[in-house]
């Protein structure tokens, strides 16, 4: 949850609203960081604004996962076994 002390999040967030990544140190952080970005983004409650945000993080999420995250599962699955047994 986004939802971090308030010395933290003037942390990751100056005085200008600038977020700074390297400061970025747990999940919870993480999330917090991406929530004032989506939150400055959508400026203006509208369903259109929402979906924008919306499809952006789904899309950030699935490209994650194909360029880091499969490769790092395949990597795993030939050093420890597939657990599927079908072909």
């Amino acid at each position: 949850m986004p939802y971090i002390k308030p010395e933290r999040r003037s942390e990751i967030v100056d005085d200008n609203g600038l977020i700074d990544p390297l400061e970025i140190r747990t999940a919870g952080e993480l999330n917090f960081a991406i929530t004032m970005l989506v939150d400055d983004f959508v400026q203006y409650p509208s369903y259109d604004n929402f979906n924008a945000a919306i499809g952006a993080l789904e899309c950030a999420k699935l490209e994650l996962y194909r360029r880091r995250i499969a490769n790092y599962e395949d990597i795993k699955m030939r050093e420890n076994g597939d657990v599927y047994t079908w072909p």
